[in-house]
């Protein structure tokens, strides 16, 4: 079991990648705080670990809230005795060009998948620090690192993340703290489906990112979930400021 006896806080974890992270984190010994905004969703996730023989619980609350990663990581600590680990996977995207994104729009994306982060790897440090280091893991996307036509908002967010990643990461280096980014390109996940224009088929959505993808196939969230769970490992304890595609070649191209 790679993470036995490790203390993780996975946000965004009521669904998606998320939720697979936590999931699959339980399943390798982790004692897990599963955190989003929909209580009844996160009450599941919490029943199927435990059912399952697992360790979590869960904090509701919207890390677009300043003062909520700070209540989340305090609370989550003291919950788990301590703390080894976070992974950020809040996130929220609006299908838009940058001349069709609102302020409204824009500015919810920035508080949500920067915003957010950030001030839940600010609060994580200190815990990390009073146990000797540990590993945060940020979920960006492919749209961190190379553009998408219709997704400016998201783009400039995913891109900051990996920005916050690599400075934190030479920030806390010498502190065995390290800070990974992921960069998923299509999954199988709610957010895949989701925020298209009227008539648009989960079957169109498909088939368009397949045409661009080398494997030809879209994985699912668990697939994410085993590289999140490596980085939160001790066997990748010299990897620190990576952002890591995991994208079926999309990004090679």
């Amino acid at each position: 079991m790679t993470l036995a006896g490790k203390r993780i806080i996975v946000t965004g974890s009521t669904s998606g990648i998320g939720r697979a992270t936590a999931i699959a984190a339980a399943s390798e010994g982790a004692s897990v705080i599963i955190s989003g905004r929909r209580q009844p969703e996160a009450q599941a996730c919490v029943d199927e670990i435990v059912q399952a023989g697992g360790v979590a619980s869960a904090i509701t609350g919207d890390v677009a809230d300043p003062s909520f990663g700070e209540q989340l990581i305090a609370q989550g600590a003291a919950w788990l005795g301590g703390l080894d680990g976070v992974v950020n996977a809040a996130g929220i995207i609006v299908r838009a060009t940058a001349e069709a994104t609102s302020d409204d729009d824009w500015a919810r994306q920035m508080a949500v998948n920067v915003d957010g982060t950030f001030r839940v790897c600010r609060a994580a440090v200190s815990r990390l620090r009073a146990a000797g280091g540990g590993s945060i893991v940020n979920v960006s996307s492919t749209c961190g690192t190379v553009g998408a036509a219709g997704l400016a908002g998201y783009c400039a967010s995913k891109g900051a993340v990996i920005s916050l990643t690599q400075a934190m990461a030479l920030e806390h280096g010498a502190e065995q703290i390290r800070v990974n980014a992921v960069c998923p390109g299509a999954i199988e996940t709610p957010m895949l489906a989701g925020g298209h224009d009227d008539g648009v088929t989960i079957e169109d959505v498909r088939a368009a990112n397949l045409a661009s993808i080398p494997q030809n196939r879209i994985p699912g969230p668990e697939e994410v979930a085993d590289l999140i769970l490596f980085l939160l490992s001790d066997r990748s304890r010299h990897i620190t400021g990576a952002d890591l595609a995991i994208d079926g070649g999309y990004t090679a191209q």
